[in-house]
C-alpha cells in the first residue's frame, strides 16, 4: 500500500513539471504604403472584446516596434496560443510611443486588421478587427491617415 501511495505522488508531482506541449503559432504583420519612412511602427495585438479602440496603449496581449524601410515594415509574433485576436498599429513618425492628435483626429497614421477605413460611422471595435489564429499567419494591415 505504502508502494502505491510513493507512486501516484510520484506522478502527480512529474505531472507538474512537464512541458505545455499547446501548440503556438507565428502572426506576420506586413505594413506597407507608409507615407513616408520616418520613425517607426508600434504593433499591438489584442485578445479580448472590448480591449481596442486603446489609444493609451494599456489593454494590448503583446506589442513591439520595427523599423520602417521602404516605406514599408513588417513584424512577427511567435508562441501565440490558438485563439481570436485583432491589430492595431500606429505609424509613430516622431517616436514618442504615442498618437499624436490635432484637434480631433489623429495627426500620424493608424490601422486595425480587416479595416481599410476609419469614420466616426466606422469605429474601431474587437468584434470586427478580430480574426482566429490556428496556424501560421501573414496579415496585412492598411495604414490610414485622417
Amino acid at each position: 500500500m505504502k508502494k502505491i501511495s510513493i507512486l501516484v505522488i510520484a506522478i502527480i508531482l512529474l505531472s507538474f513539471n512537464l512541458p505545455n506541449n499547446e501548440k503556438t503559432y507565428s502572426l506576420t504583420i506586413k505594413v506597407k504604403d507608409l507615407r513616408n519612412s520616418k520613425g517607426v511602427v508600434q504593433f499591438a495585438i489584442y485578445n479580448k472584446e472590448g480591449s481596442i479602440p486603446d489609444e493609451k496603449y494599456k489593454k494590448y496581449y503583446k506589442k513591439d516596434i520595427a523599423v520602417i524601410n521602404n516605406k514599408t515594415s513588417i513584424i512577427t509574433f511567435n508562441d501565440l496560443p490558438k485563439g481570436i485576436y485583432a491589430i492595431n498599429i500606429l505609424h509613430d513618425e516622431n517616436n514618442d510611443e504615442k498618437i499624436d492628435k490635432g484637434f480631433i483626429l489623429p495627426t500620424e497614421g493608424i490601422g486595425f486588421s480587416n479595416y481599410t477605413s476609419i469614420g466616426f460611422t466606422n469605429k474601431p471595435k474587437f468584434s470586427k478587427a478580430s480574426f482566429e489564429l490556428n496556424t501560421n499567419m501573414e496579415v496585412n494591415v492598411k495604414v490610414i491617415y485622417m
